[in-house]
């Protein structure tokens, strides 16, 4: 059924071509239909590609099909639905007389161009735009040692989103070194489906090294719920494994419990949360089971995956004064300048990006470093945060 309306779609688009341009400039309908075939074959190539695919699901050649041929659906066979409907929509006012609305299917390529225009830059662009964003948290009373402590806060990677460009995750992994962090904290979902995306991407994440350690939780993504053909004791499999290639990249992978470090005489609690459950079915694990036994310390740093258990769980009910979060990507969409931050996430999450806080409870939310579903970021470009905690 896809397939045939996708050949409806074609036909259409065709025909909406050599009425604009047949008549009026063959130059113009030659360049523009040579155009819309380029798109045409590009867009097959991934449909012949992922109906014919018989593998494992999760391998990382299969989701990144998938993930570009959702992305030129969205590039191209929407604005072609887009244009088809200006055109046709003109063809019926005028089915007396004969002919279409020329203005009208004008405007449908104009609109059309527009969104292909933006979504293409997104995709070749926007997703590799990374930035580091820089913050400053006070904490009151913080010991001397503690004072200037840095940590990078990353999220969110999706490694599907470099099957193509390892070496790019490299160059991302000497940034944080460049950064000299104390710590290395990974806020959750690394894959999108199971295990297998990871690929040899361990080899590379170890790269980046932090002085007092490397931090990381599981994503509601990481625990595989995700995935289509995956039973209960497949999840369980699943978890177990991303434990081990997580570890394998690095991190000490926090299971719903905490650990301790000392930087000189200071004590950093560090508390990891996994995160389960499908949008907007999430499932936050029992903070307060995580922290059982962790008496005091002198800075307490809770990772948890989705910024909605702050306001849940952790803020006016808990003594953790930085907490850090991901998960929302801040929906790879809105608008990011110094006077306006808007993203469609803000509907969904009251803490969908940057740096929150109550009284003395501080929230970071990353918006990601890799992309999920579509390949592309309009105006929200992949974050690493090096986050400076200091004396208040």
């Amino acid at each position: 059924m896809f397939i045939f309306f996708l050949l409806i779609v074609e036909i259409l688009t065709f025909i909406v071509l050599r009425d604009f341009f047949y008549e009026k400039s063959r130059i113009k309908y030659f360049f523009s239909s040579a155009f819309n075939g380029v798109l045409t074959i590009w867009l097959w190539i991934l449909v012949i590609e992922a109906t014919l695919y018989k593998g494992i699901y999760d391998m990382p050649v299969n989701i990144w099909i998938l993930m570009n041929l959702t992305g030129m659906i969205c590039a191209v066979v929407a604005p072609r639905i887009i244009l088809i409907i200006f055109h046709f929509s003109g063809k019926i006012k005028r089915r007396e007389t004969g002919g279409f609305i020329r203005s009208r299917t004008g405007k449908g390529l104009i609109i059309s161009f527009i969104i292909f225009s933006i979504i293409a830059g997104g995709s070749l662009i926007g997703r590799f735009n990374f930035r580091t964003e820089e913050v400053t948290i006070r904490i009151e009373d913080l010991p001397g040692e503690l004072d200037g402590l840095k940590i990078v806060h990353l999220s969110d990677l999706h490694l599907v989103s470099f099957y193509h460009h390892h070496d790019l995750l490299e160059r991302l992994m000497e940034r944080v070194n460049s950064y000299k962090p104390d710590l290395i904290i990974n806020s959750g979902d690394f894959i999108n489906y199971g295990w297998r995306e990871f690929d040899r991407f361990d080899t590379i994440l170890v790269k980046a090294t932090g002085r007092l350690g490397k931090f990381a939780v599981l994503g509601n993504h990481d625990i595989g719920t995700y995935h289509p053909y995956f039973t209960e004791a497949d999840r369980e499999h699943n978890i177990l494994i991303m434990n081990n290639l997580i570890s394998a990249s690095g991190y000490k992978v926090l299971n719903n419990e905490f650990t301790t470090i000392k930087k000189g005489n200071a004590r950093i609690a560090l508390i990891g949360v996994i995160t389960m459950g499908q949008f907007p079915n999430i499932i936050f694990s029992d903070l307060q089971k995580a922290t059982e036994g962790l008496d005091s310390a002198d800075l307490k740093i809770l990772i948890m995956h989705d910024p909605n258990q702050w306001g849940e769980d952790v803020r006016g009910k808990t003594d953790i004064q930085v907490s850090l979060a991901g998960h929302t990507h801040g929906m790879q969409l809105g608008i990011l300048t110094k006077k306006l931050k808007w993203s469609p996430a803000r509907f969904f999450y009251q803490h969908w990006h940057g740096l929150y806080n109550e009284g003395d409870q501080f929230l970071y939310v990353n918006r990601g470093l890799g992309v999920l579903a579509i390949p592309f970021r309009i105006w929200m470009p992949p974050e690493i945060t090096l986050i400076k905690i200091i004396s208040g």
